[in-house]
C-alpha cells in the first residue's frame, strides 16, 4: 500500500513533485520536454524524497493553449510507463477522459484534474477504477482567459461551495469520498489578494472532510510579493508550502522537492515534540 493510499491515516503531509512534459509551462516549460529528460528529472525528484509524482503533458498556465489528445498521450505515456515501477505513486495532470483512461490502464494511481471532472465523460472515465484517487480543482474561467479579471463576492465561500458540489457529484457517480482530494486552485482565476485570502483561510476547506492539495510553488502570486522571477522563487515557494501545511494541506505540489521536504521535516519534528511533551 502506497503513502497515497494511506493519505487519510498518516501523520504527515505528502510532497508531490512536478514533472511537466511541455514546451510552455510557466516554470519549466521545455526543460524536460523529451521523455528521456522528463524521466531523468522524475528520478531526481524521487531521490530527493518525492512521495508522489505529478506528470502532465499540457500546460495550464495563464494564456496557455490546449493540445490535442494524441499529442498529450505522446508526451506522457512513455514517461508514465517508465515510472510506474519505481514504487512512487504517479499522478497524471489531465482533463481529457481519453487520457485519463489510458493513464489509469498504464498504472497511474491518481488523476489531477484542473476542471474537476466537468468535461463530458470525465466522471465515467474514472468512476469504475476504485483504486485511483482524483483531485478536484477549482478554476474560474479557462486557462486562456482566467486571469483577465477574476471576480468574487466571497472567494472562500464560493470556492468551497464549488468543491463541495463537485465532491457530491462525484459521490453520486459512485466515487467514494476516500478517493477524493480537493484543490482550491491557487492562481487559477484569482488575483493576489484572492490567493492570499485562500491561503490564510485554507483550514476552512478541511471542513469538507476531504484531503486538501495546495499548489503554490513558483507561482506569480509569490513573485508579486517578493519581486523575484520564476526561477528565483525557491524560498517563497517553501514558505508557502509550509504555511499551507500549517493551515491543513495534506499534499503540497512543488517543483523543489528536497527543500520542501527539509522544511516540512523541521515542522513535523516540532509537532511530534509537542505531542510528546503534552
Amino acid at each position: 500500500m502506497s503513502l497515497l493510499d494511506q493519505l487519510n491515516a498518516i501523520d504527515h503531509p505528502l510532497v508531490m513533485g512536478v514533472v511537466n512534459i511541455t514546451p510552455d509551462s510557466f516554470s519549466d516549460g521545455g526543460l524536460f520536454f523529451s521523455a528521456q529528460q522528463a524521466i531523468a528529472h522524475a528520478n531526481r525528484l524521487i531521490s530527493e524524497g518525492a512521495d508522489i509524482l505529478d506528470i502532465g503533458g499540457e500546460s495550464t498556465r495563464p494564456g496557455s493553449q490546449q493540445v490535442d489528445i494524441d499529442e498529450e498521450l505522446k508526451r506522457i505515456m512513455p514517461v508514465l510507463e517508465a515510472l510506474v515501477h519505481t514504487g512512487v505513486p504517479i499522478s497524471v495532470d489531465t482533463s481529457k477522459p481519453e487520457v485519463m483512461k489510458r493513464a489509469i490502464a498504464a498504472g497511474a494511481q491518481m488523476i489531477n484534474d484542473v476542471h474537476a471532472l466537468r468535461n463530458p465523460h470525465a466522471l465515467e472515465a474514472v468512476a469504475a477504477n476504485a483504486h485511483v484517487k482524483i483531485c478536484l480543482m477549482h478554476m474560474q474561467g479557462m486557462p486562456q482567459n482566467m486571469q483577465a479579471n477574476p471576480q468574487y463576492t466571497d472567494i472562500v465561500t464560493e470556492v468551497k461551495n464549488f468543491l463541495q458540489q463537485r465532491v457530491q457529484i462525484a459521490e453520486a457517480w459512485g466515487i467514494s469520498k476516500d478517493r477524493l482530494v480537493i484543490d482550491p486552485g491557487f492562481g487559477f482565476g484569482k488575483t493576489l489578494q484572492h490567493n492570499l485570502t485562500l491561503l490564510n483561510r485554507l483550514d476552512k476547506f478541511t471542513e469538507l472532510d476531504v484531503p486538501v492539495l495546495a499548489g503554490l510553488s513558483r507561482k506569480s502570486m509569490l513573485g508579486a510579493i517578493t519581486g523575484n522571477t520564476v526561477h528565483q522563487r525557491l524560498h517563497e515557494s517553501v514558505a508557502a508550502a509550509l504555511l499551507a501545511v500549517i493551515k491543513g494541506a495534506r499534499i503540497v505540489r512543488v517543483h523543489d522537492v528536497k527543500a520542501s521536504k527539509d522544511a516540512l521535516a523541521v515542522y513535523h519534528a516540532m509537532i511530534q515534540q509537542n505531542h510528546v511533551s503534552q
